[in-house]
């Protein structure tokens, strides 16, 4: 017997998808349109990741930069 088919919701459209490489390879997204919304947001900073933030820029000089 198989195991049933878990669905996920797409995190930017919320449509069902499954971890299925095969039948979508964007997982967890739904589709290309959907993981290319969703790296414009990062890009833009809209999704960000919490936490300690000081110190960050002591991680790069002046001497890094082309």
């Amino acid at each position: 017997m198989s195991e049933p088919i878990k669905l996920f919701k797409c995190p930017t459209c919320s449509a069902p998808t499954q971890y299925d490489t095969e039948k979508f390879p964007h997982f967890p997204f739904c589709c290309e349109r959907c993981k290319m919304i969703d790296l414009g947001a990062w890009a833009k900073e809209e999704h960000k990741i919490e936490g300690d933030q000081e110190g960050f820029d002591d991680l790069f000089s002046e001497e890094d930069t082309f």
